[in-house]
């Protein structure tokens, strides 16, 4: 069984550097039956003994059936404005990942009152149970659950030679959108390789070691908007699409920082401005 302890990004750092290793992680984190139930374990790890109720009324997750590209795989989160403003962090969880949690993105007063929706693409590493947990400000933890079937997303081979990749990694593209009715829309890409640890190279036949963006920090006119805190079940180049509040300064600065402590950083801001 798998452990990760509850929002330590250092631990999901190890955990990915210990299936760089040997491919004794990768064989511990597929040799589970696709059907054994790990979720309970995973809560507990996760979470404590808080509960966590299954509620739609408080967070929408859309997910395809079955994906297409397994390390490419979209997901959608909607919080309904009902619920929206009492909402401070989202957890997004895949069961059946050697590294389950994918990120927590903590939400800031620049996130707005509003519904809230958040897209991203992660890596599914095999037939698992998705999960969207949002904690509001009393401590109560929502979920909403789509199974997903894809398989081998995070050992999927890197798109570029690793020279190629790093290169590139930490270059931005900040896109403001559509005005939603008093919430804003913006869309976040990140070149990063998001190297899990678990992908050979082509050339060398040697793992590659795990790289990948663990901390994403997005402000609106010095007010954050999200922090995330992210491992290896993030897609390659992280492309994040999001919802925020207005404000009399709608500049949008974005610092970014990978395990190799190294730090990005992005702005943009509306035309004319």
């Amino acid at each position: 069984m798998i452990h990760v302890e509850r929002r330590s990004v250092k631990v999901v750092a190890a955990l990915a550097m210990a299936f760089a290793v040997a491919a004794g992680g990768w064989i511990s984190a597929n040799a589970a039956d696709a059907d054994e139930d790990i979720w309970p374990a995973l809560q507990k790890d996760l979470f404590g003994d808080r509960a966590v109720v299954e509620d739609p009324a408080a967070v929408v997750l859309e997910a395809p059936y079955r994906a297409e590209d397994a390390a490419l795989v979209p997901l959608v989160v909607r919080i309904p404005a009902a619920v929206a403003s009492s909402v401070k962090k989202l957890s997004l969880v895949i069961d059946k990942n050697p590294a389950p949690l994918v990120a927590d993105f903590t939400f800031g007063p620049a996130a707005g009152k509003g519904e809230r929706t958040l897209e991203t693409r992660v890596r599914v590493d095999m037939y698992s149970n998705v999960r969207a947990i949002v904690e509001t400000e009393d401590g109560t933890l929502h979920m909403a659950t789509k199974f997903v079937k894809a398989a081998g997303g995070c050992s999927a081979p890197a798109l570029k030679d690793t020279d190629a990749a790093l290169a590139d990694a930490g270059k931005m593209q900040i896109k403001l959108l559509a005005d939603g009715g008093g919430q804003r829309e913006a869309q976040l890409k990140i070149r990063h390789p998001q190297y899990s640890g678990l992908q050979l190279n082509q050339a060398t036949g040697y793992y590659i070691p795990a790289k990948f963006l663990r901390v994403i920090d997005v402000q609106r006119g010095g007010d954050r908007v999200f922090r995330m805190e992210g491992g290896i079940s993030l897609s390659e180049n992280p492309n994040i699409r999001f919802t925020y509040a207005g404000g009399s300064d709608e500049t949008l600065k974005v610092v970014a920082e990978d395990t190799d402590g190294r730090t990005f950083t992005g702005t943009a801001a509306p035309k004319g401005s």
